[in-house]
Parts: structure tokens; C-alpha cells; sequence
């Protein structure tokens, strides 16, 4: 009887590229240099046409385009674009310069598509090492028409998957890579580095981490007030949704769809057009200090200051993001105790547990261990809430003319106005980096470190 193997159950292929190039024939091994050749002399003569005309368009297109994209990724360009003035037209004529944008973005793109190009080279060795070996074998080899038909049996996942992974890789993988390459860059406005730019190693980091400059004093104040406000609204939007969802739960509460339904109905309107309202209704002349005046509680020449004081600022987009927020916090909650085990409430009144020890040793950590993975991606989510801060405040009010953050600015939004107001985009692509390694780390050792992670299946 022929033996299990687990690696094999677990859709483990045993043909390897260093099996190819050690245990295969010449022909195999030959396959390495000339893609599809074990193909074509074992019957698959379309398959291994195939792999050849790709191998075939990667080398044209290296000896047309990528070997000077690369070398060019080296240098960045070096030749100035050039005004000359043509008398005979009494125009003014420009000659065509490097452009350092372009040339990264080509160089990052061709290493891109040499990565693609080395891993479909492992495949083709790979196929053309098993099909040596089921011909040895004297097993079936499968045609063309028989490849194609697995596409939409075992090997469906392939003919799903590819077109998601090609959009991924051209409209994610590529321009974050690209991304990370700008932060090693002087490619800014600071010296006229728009059209020719080089690379500066660390710079733009060190930069940013040296808080006796201004650039790197904003980053860490703006950084310490990103983590303040992303704990305060992701907290206080859990709690208080906490506890309108647990009041309205109540087995006295009546009407019970009623207040569901007027909460549902204020996170049915934009949440921009409700936070513009916000802004118009706060601003120094908006309703609010109109009403105020009206009714002799503030001087009629005074106004609150919502906006125009740091502190107040700062309350105000927190307490504002309260009630946006709180709403779908509601929802969440509410599906979560209409699922806790009624049984448990029971033999908690049966031991003679109060309602403070049964929320605080029942509801509560039940409610964690379902929304643990749901407070961290609203913590992340917080971080980079850019529409809260930028409709309400726009990151104002400036209290320092030299720094180019405001008082409320988070890092996403600072990070905006580095890039569309100054054009640094040296320094908000390292903003931008910083910032993913700060959630990303933060939230796998918090996840990691939960009962949600440690105990799945616990509930």
C-alpha cells in the first residue's frame, strides 16, 4: 500500500528547481536558458512555446528598455532641461532634460518585472522537470487543451487569483515601492528638486528624527498628538457606544427599534456633510456662538474658540468624532450581546452575582474578546482618519509660522500638506513609511498578545 504523505495532502509538489538542476537531464537543466525546451522534447510543444516567447519578450524588452532604466536608477539623470532662444521664430525653445520622477519610476518598475520574470522562470523549470519525470514514469503528460481545462478544476484558484495579484501588483505593490524609494531622495522643492533629484541615503530620516530642527520638532509633536488622539476617539467611541448599546439592551428599556432606529438614522448621512455642518456651526460667526451671544452667556463682541485655540481645537475634533462615531460602535456592540449566552446571565442570578459583577465578569470580557481585532483597526483607522481632522479644522490653528503643522494636524494630514501644499514629497514619503511601521508593529504585538489571538475558539 502506497504511503501518505502529509506534505503531498497538503498540495506539496515535489518538483523542485533544485531538483531540476541537480537530478534532471541536459535537456531539463538546459531549460534554465532556454525557457520551455523540456516542454517542447516532452509533448508539450504549446506550453513550451509559451514559456519561450516570454523569455523572448523579457530579453527584448531589457535590451530595448530595462538595462537603461536601471542604469539610469543609479544616477537619477543628470542632463538639465535647456531654454534656447530661436531668433528666426523669436520663440523660446526647450531642450529635453532628464526627469528624475520618471527615471525612478521606470527603474523600480523593471526591477519589479524582473522579480515577476525570475519567479515565472521557476515555474517553467519546474514544468518542464515534471514533465521529464512523468514521462520517465511512463505517466500521462498533459496537452495543452488538458492544461487549460485544470484551469477551471484543480487549478481554478490560478485562473481566479491572477488577475487580482496583476491589479495588486500594479496599483499597490508598484507605487509603494516606488514610495519608499522617494524617502531616500532629495526629491523636493527645497533647492528646486522637482525636475532633477539624487539620492541622499538616510538623510531625509535623520532629518526627521532631530528634534532641535523644526522639521523633526513637528514630527515628534505631531506624532505624540496622532497616538493622544487615536486612543481618545477609538476609547470613547467604544465606551460610550458601550453603553447606549447596553441601555438600550436592557430588558426594561421598551421601544428598543425606536432608539436603534434614530441612531442608524444619524450614521445614514454622509459623514462629510455632517462634519462641514459641524465646522460652519462652530466657526467664530457660526450658529453656535451667535446663540450663545443671543442668550447673554458669552460678551456680544467674544466667541468661543473652537477652532482658533489649540487646546479647544483639540477637544472639539474629539468630542465631535464622538458623536460620528459613536453610532456604528452601537451597531457593533449591540449584534455582539444579543449573541451572549443567556445561560450564563442565569447562573450568574443563581450564584448570586450583582449586575456590576456580572457585566465586569461576563458581558465585558466577552465583549473584548469578540471586538479586540475590531478596537485595532479602529485604533489604525484613527491614526489615519484624515476626514475628521481636515473638514473640521483643516489641522489649524498655526501657533509656530516656521512649522508646517498645525495644532491638530495628524501625521496623514501633515503628511498631505508636506506633499500637496509644500511639495516635500522627500519628507512625507519618510512620514509615510514611519507611519506604516508604527501601526504595523503596534497592532501584530497587540493582536498577538490578546485572548482573541491566544484563545480562539475560547467562546
Amino acid at each position: 500500500m502506497k504511503r501518505f504523505n502529509s506534505k503531498q495532502a497538503e498540495g506539496y509538489s515535489p518538483y523542485t528547481c533544485v531538483q531540476a538542476l541537480q537530478q534532471g537531464s541536459a535537456v531539463t537543466r538546459l531549460s534554465a536558458l532556454v525557457l520551455g525546451l523540456g516542454n517542447m522534447l516532452n509533448g508539450q510543444l504549446i506550453k513550451g512555446l509559451l514559456f519561450l516567447a516570454g523569455e523572448l519578450a523579457y530579453i527584448f524588452f531589457m535590451i530595448r528598455y530595462g538595462f537603461h532604466n536601471l542604469v539610469m536608477l543609479v544616477t537619477l539623470g543628470s542632463v538639465e532641461q535647456q531654454e534656447i532662444w530661436d531668433e528666426a521664430n523669436q520663440v523660446f525653445l526647450y531642450t529635453k532634460g532628464d526627469q528624475s520622477v520618471l527615471l525612478l519610476l521606470y527603474g523600480v518598475a523593471t526591477i519589479l518585472l524582473t522579480v515577476i520574470a525570475f519567479w515565472g522562470w521557476r515555474g517553467a523549470l519546474r514544468s518542464a522537470y515534471k514533465a521529464e519525470c512523468l514521462k520517465k514514469e511512463g505517466r500521462h503528460v498533459n496537452g495543452f487543451r488538458e492544461d487549460l481545462a485544470s484551469l477551471l478544476d484543480e487549478n481554478l484558484y490560478r485562473l481566479l487569483m491572477t488577475p487580482p495579484m496583476f491589479f495588486i501588483t500594479a496599483l499597490t505593490i508598484l507605487p509603494l515601492a516606488f514610495m519608499i524609494c522617494m524617502a531616500f531622495t532629495n526629491y523636493s522643492r527645497i533647492d528646486n528638486h522637482l525636475v532633477l533629484f539624487d539620492w541622499v541615503g538616510l538623510e531625509n530620516f535623520a532629518a526627521l528624527f532631530d528634534s532641535s530642527s523644526v522639521l523633526g520638532s513637528t514630527f515628534w509633536s505631531v506624532l505624540v498628538w496622532t497616538l493622544v488622539w487615536a486612543v481618545f476617539a477609538t476609547f470613547t467611541n467604544y465606551i460610550f457606544g458601550m453603553l447606549l448599546a447596553l441601555l438600550i439592551n436592557r430588558k426594561d428599556t421598551r421601544a428598543k427599534g425606536f432608539w436603534r432606529f434614530c441612531f442608524v438614522l444619524s450614521s445614514a448621512v454622509p459623514m462629510f456633510v455632517s462634519l462641514l455642518i459641524m465646522r460652519t456651526m462652530l466657526q467664530p460667526n457660526g450658529a453656535v456662538n451667535v446663540l450663545l451671544r443671543n442668550l447673554g452667556m458669552i460678551a456680544p463682541d467674544a466667541s468661543l474658540p473652537f477652532f482658533t485655540d489649540p487646546t479647544w481645537a483639540r477637544v472639539t475634533v474629539i468630542v465631535i468624532n464622538i458623536w460620528v462615531g459613536v453610532p456604528y460602535t452601537l451597531m457593533q456592540l449591540t449584534g455582539i450581546l444579543q449573541n451572549i449566552p443567556g445561560d450564563l446571565y442565569e447562573a450568574a442570578k443563581v450564584d448570586g452575582a450583582g449586575p456590576v459583577r456580572t457585566f465586569f465578569s461576563i458581558t465585558l470580557p466577552y465583549m473584548l474578546y469578540v471586538t479586540t481585532p475590531y478596537l485595532i483597526a479602529t485604533f489604525t483607522g484613527n491614526v489615519n482618519n484624515f476626514n475628521v481632522i481636515y473638514l473640521l479644522s483643516g489641522g489649524d490653528p498655526i501657533t509656530n509660522l516656521s512649522s508646517t503643522a498645525g495644532s491638530t494636524d495628524l501625521l496623514v494630514t501633515w503628511l498631505y500638506k508636506l506633499t500637496i501644499d509644500k511639495q516635500y514629497y522627500n519628507v512625507g514619503a519618510v512620514v509615510g513609511i514611519l507611519t506604516f511601521i508604527i501601526l504595523s508593529v503596534g497592532a501584530l504585538f497587540t493582536y498577538r498578545r490578546s485572548k482573541s489571538y491566544k484563545e480562539e475558539g475560547g467562546f
